[in-house]
């Protein structure tokens, strides 16, 4: 290793390195990403190391861990190059029939193939439906390089940005660049991103910092995760330009400790870009100084705000301070601070690469460039998926995310995290960006989409997300602590059955007081799930309310379980499978529930085979 003197050296490392690529070699990428590895994607590639040694294949075909590549339902993923052959959920059994059929004789092990709903074979990656529709612009580069390797990452042009930038650009350009890209910020409020950095730059003081924003604490996320884990050096990227056009020269990423690969993979790629002599003093011998560190969070979900961000960075607790001074010219230690969020900051050097112009002519009027989304809940295909802004929600859920499973019918889905909002079946057609998501009452946010089936009740799911922000609320200011634990009352009230007509208006008078009053953006923010859910699922929160009635059989203390006569076979599963003794019958005739003892577990639905179990 040697440290990279100047931008003319490290292209020539570059070019060097992509030399000695050899295109036409085989090279077996396993996803090795938190998701995969949970389903043993390290003992996988253990084994793939083992049988290439035994069959004196270790020279002629490279194996490589990769950071998530997006299809988490279908991991472990291996893509074998250079023929782009995708195999789903591979096991250490396939090994070794991978090994001699495909990387040997160059055969496909069919089992192995992904079966589009279509029913035909997707023999390569772009085969794969739910990548066609994608515009993996960000996330693409994690199935490209291992990403604990710094040599990967610049053989495949990274670094060439920053190179690029403190080799011929002076920080207004970059600052000009970035402005007219009309980038806006991944993490939530999707405020302009160079004109949060002209702020910075502009404002008094000449110690400025520069913060990523790692702690992602939505139910469901894994975006930001899923970039550091497999392309970390991205991110340090971003921050290096963004440095430079501000005039800062300390950095922090803040990032949740929950997340120990994501730590290990920075804390790598930090220490190898100081040894090539892209961090610290005399980036690329041009004189330009930037350190980065990293802080863990706690995980508390407030700490996603920037003021408390910063609290928790400085070692205080992480309690919002009002906004009277924005961050940029009082931050971190009372001073100039410039926070974006990991996807934010990794699009930058893209950015420069490819110029404005080609990051304005993707997405929408007002909303550029692509988004990363975390597509969970009752859908076939989980995982991340980058699209252009602007694709609709059907396109998503249907033709990316492959639809519902079981049959069963599209309700609702929520985006933006627990302070998004719940869009329905109705607006499916609705494009995805900042304005339209923001004038239905949800949010982009970081990029959580979950979605819900006709068995999810819709006063449950706002339920839930206000106890879950109740319980993330630092207490505070008033408006949120005390607001947010009375609507989880009343909430719980129309859920057991002891709502009444005037709960609803109660309801939308709170959210309206949250949203005035709250000191930061998670009170601000938290009364859209209850807001939309009673905008678009009225009629639920009345059946629970006048019926005593859960319609979607979710609520436990307004649904009842009985036996239908007719259906009932008397095969036992049901008397076998109670907990409390609440089922009686006779072998070959139909059994009986004493709803008296039954607790509404619904175990006896969950067993019966021949749907005789109803619940109402």
């Amino acid at each position: 290793m040697t440290r990279l003197k100047d931008s003319a050296e490290m292209e020539e490392l570059r070019q060097r390195l992509e030399k000695e690529r050899d295109l036409n070699k085989s090279v077996i990428s396993v996803c090795n990403g938190t998701g995969c590895q949970a389903l043993g994607s390290e003992s996988v590639l253990s084994a793939f190391k083992k049988e290439l040694g035994d069959q004196k294949l270790g020279e002629k075909v490279d194996l490589r861990p990769i950071g998530c590549p997006g299809f988490c339902e279908m991991g472990p993923i291996v893509v074998i190059q250079p023929d782009n052959i995708f195999y789903k959920l591979v096991t250490v059994e396939d090994v070794i029939e991978i090994v001699s059929d495909t990387i040997i004789n160059g055969k496909l092990v069919d089992r192995l193939l992904y079966e589009n709903p279509s029913g035909e074979k997707a023999v390569h990656e772009d085969d794969v439906d739910f990548y066609k529709k994608q515009m993996r612009v960000v996330i693409g580069d994690n199935s490209r390089i291992d990403p604990t390797n710094i040599l990967d990452y610049i053989a495949i042009g990274g670094y060439s940005a920053l190179a690029k930038v403190l080799s011929t650009m002076t920080p207004d350009e970059v600052l000009d660049e970035i402005k007219t890209s009309d980038l806006r910020g991944r993490g939530g409020a999707g405020f302009p991103a160079g004109r949060k950095w002209e702020a910075c730059r502009d404002a008094e003081g000449e110690i400025k910092y520069v913060i990523c924003n790692a702690d992602e604490g939505d139910p469901g996320a894994f975006m930001d995760r899923s970039l550091l884990e497999g392309n970390p050096h991205s991110v340090l990227e971003g921050m290096i330009i963004g440095a430079f056009a501000i005039g800062s020269h300390e950095g922090y990423v803040y990032v949740r400790n929950e997340y120990p690969l994501a730590v290990k993979v920075l804390e790598i790629a930090i220490k190898q870009a100081k040894e090539y002599g892209l961090l610290g003093e005399e980036i690329l011998g041009t004189g330009f100084d930037f350190t980065v560190k990293i802080s863990r969070g706690g995980g508390a979900f407030v700490c996603g705000e920037s003021t408390a961000l910063m609290a928790s960075i400085e070692g205080r607790p992480g309690d919002p301070s009002p906004k009277y001074v924005h961050t940029t010219e009082k931050g971190l230690w009372n001073r100039p601070s410039n926070l974006n969020n990991v996807e934010t900051w990794a699009n930058v050097p893209y950015i420069i690469n490819n110029g404005s112009d080609w990051y304005r002519n993707i997405g929408t009027e007002t909303s550029k460039g692509t988004k990363i989304f975390s597509l969970v809940g009752k859908i076939n295909n989980t995982g991340l998926v980058e699209v252009p802004m602007g694709i609709t929600l059907r396109e998503i859920i249907y033709d990316i995310g492959g639809g519902i499973p079981n049959g069963r019918r599209f309700k609702a889905v929520q985006t933006g995290g627990p302070s998004g909002g719940c869009i329905p079946e109705s607006l499916l057609d609705l494009p995805v960006d900042y304005e339209s998501l923001s004038e239905h009452g949800s949010m982009m946010g970081s990029g959580g989409m979950i979605v819900m089936d006709e068995d999810t009740c819709m006063v449950d799911v706002a339920r839930y997300f206000i106890k879950f922000l109740e319980g993330e609320s630092c207490g505070k200011c008033v408006p949120c602590r005390e607001g947010l634990e009375r609507m989880g009352e009343i909430l719980d009230g129309i859920c057991e059955g002891r709502g009444k007509e005037s709960d609803i208006m109660l309801l939308e008078d709170l959210c309206e007081l949250l949203s005035d009053a709250s000191l930061c953006g998670l009170g601000t923010t938290a009364a859209n799930p209850v807001l939309t859910t009673i905008a678009y699922f009225r009629d639920e929160y009345s059946a629970h309310i006048t019926e005593k009635r859960c319609p979607a059989g979710v609520c436990r203390d307004l649904i009842h379980y009985t036996i239908d006569e007719t259906a009932c076979t008397g095969c036992g599963a049901c008397l076998k499978a109670c907990p409390e003794g609440a089922i009686t019958g006779e072998k070959k005739e139909v059994h009986t529930i004493n709803a008296g003892k039954c607790i509404k577990c619904g175990i006896c639905y969950d067993v019966c085979k021949f749907d005789a179990v109803r619940k109402e």
